[in-house]
């Protein structure tokens, strides 16, 4: 695979969606409207702005709407928290560039904002939900009205959902066809590099954004591997709590029979015989919990008639 430039960050979505008129394009798309002259979009992404660890994909102006667009190939729930703080940064940079007084007598307008999370990953969801932020409040307190909102449309963008969507923006439709084409060669394919060179082939042969592949082969060939890395680790990280979980469980369960015993004054070679049965542990470590956890005990409530 050819090298390249490792200053290079930027992620699929946002490569295939950096020129005006295709962001143009998928606007109109998806607000029913019929604007022609890319240059009334001015894009304001925030390039030196990371969150969670990742780039936001891509902010835009146009008509006085703040557009944010967000691609998740894992399904996240915090993206409106995410959004929250982006938006916070976009305002922030709209009002230092006007010379706007947020402190006079004089109320500030602001444009709309409009958060979109483009969803293409695994998971089976709907073709559109929507995600408030306020899902995430604390309800301790049901009295307590939030003061603030914030909501993310999620657009489901894997192949055969939204298609009227994609009928009117072909750039999406060729763009949910390439990535789910890596996934179909990645069945057959003896490693990830050979997949996504075999979806490449595949798509600019087909007229699947073939132009931007054609010129783009080796940063695309290089994200998608680092994008694919990011997921594998995210979901490396969840099978490792899992387990953690498991085996915090299972000590707590050990902790409570020998403790519960002990308070019963059982005799210990029945506690390790029951140890043994129910968690089909060898002898060494039914020694090293009983021995542990017989010192809590012990420091806890003092030492008791000897069993």
């Amino acid at each position: 695979m050819t090298k390249i430039n490792k200053k290079y960050k930027d992620r699929l979505f946002r490569m295939a969606f950096c020129e005006k008129k295709d962001l143009l394009e998928l606007y109109n798309a998806m607000n029913g409207s019929s604007y022609s002259d890319p240059e009334e979009l001015e894009i304001v992404t925030l390039d030196d702005v990371i969150y969670m660890g990742l780039k936001n994909d891509v902010a835009f102006l146009i008509d006085e709407v703040l557009n944010l667009w967000e691609h998740q190939s894992t399904w996240n729930p915090n993206m409106p928290l995410r959004g929250l703080f982006y938006f916070s940064d976009e305002y922030r940079k709209y009002i230092e560039k006007r010379h706007l007084n947020i402190y006079g007598s004089r109320r500030v307008m602001l444009p709309v904002p409009q958060y979109v999370v483009f969803y293409n990953g695994p998971e089976n969801r709907p073709e559109r939900s929507v995600l408030p932020l306020s899902q995430s409040f604390c309800h301790m307190n049901p009295e307590h009205a939030a003061c603030i909102e914030l909501k993310a449309t999620v657009i489901n963008i894997n192949r055969g959902y939204n298609e009227t969507l994609m009928k009117q923006c072909k750039k999406l439709r060729d763009y949910a066809e390439f990535t789910g084409r890596v996934r179909d060669e990645l069945k057959e394919a003896s490693s990830l590099e050979e997949a996504v060179e075999l979806a490449v082939d595949y798509c600019i042969r087909n007229d699947i954004l073939a132009d931007f592949l054609s010129s783009h082969r080796a940063e695309v060939c290089e994200v998608i591997l680092t994008e694919y890395d990011e997921e594998m680790h995210i979901a490396s990280e969840k099978e490792i709590s899992r387990e953690e979980g498991l085996l915090k469980g299972r000590e707590e369960g050990i902790r409570a029979l020998i403790m519960d015993n002990l308070e019963k004054q059982v005799p210990e070679d029945i506690i390790i015989q029951k140890l043994q049965r129910y968690f089909s542990l060898d002898k060494e470590k039914v020694t090293a919990y009983l021995s542990t956890f017989k010192k809590e005990y012990v420091s806890i409530y003092g030492q008791r008639e000897k069993i």
